[in-house]
């Protein structure tokens, strides 16, 4: 895991997130991501095909998002392993983009980004 990983993420986040495009995205992909993961663990408890539910829906909203980061100007850092993608995926749906949203990142994202 990257040392400081969720100050590190934060302070490149509005870099990355400039596209009104990409930025719909993420507000649409995001609670798919959480929705997911939440039935991954509850499938894997309950039913196991909630499991693959939850899976189809977290690869999905990754899927999505990374064509939304397609058309930005700066692309993210790229994943140095299957580890750093990993905790890199979960803090950034679970931590660091509700983070971005609550403390206005995203409202100030918006109005100054690129209407695509």
């Amino acid at each position: 895991m990257r040392d400081h990983l969720l100050s590190w993420q934060l302070e490149h986040y509005a870099g990355n997130h400039l596209d009104r495009r990409n930025l719909v995205l993420h507000v649409l992909t995001v609670p798919l991501f959480l929705a997911g993961t939440v039935l991954l663990v509850a499938g894997a408890l309950v039913a196991g095909w909630l499991a693959l539910a939850g899976l189809a829906g977290m690869l999905v909203a990754v899927a999505l998002q990374g064509r939304g980061h397609k058309h930005e100007r700066s692309a993210p850092v790229p994943f140095s392993g299957p580890g750093d993608a990993v905790t890199r995926l979960f803090v950034e749906q679970w931590i660091t983009f509700p983070r971005f949203v609550m403390s206005g990142g995203f409202a100030r994202a918006w109005r100054s980004a690129d209407a695509g």
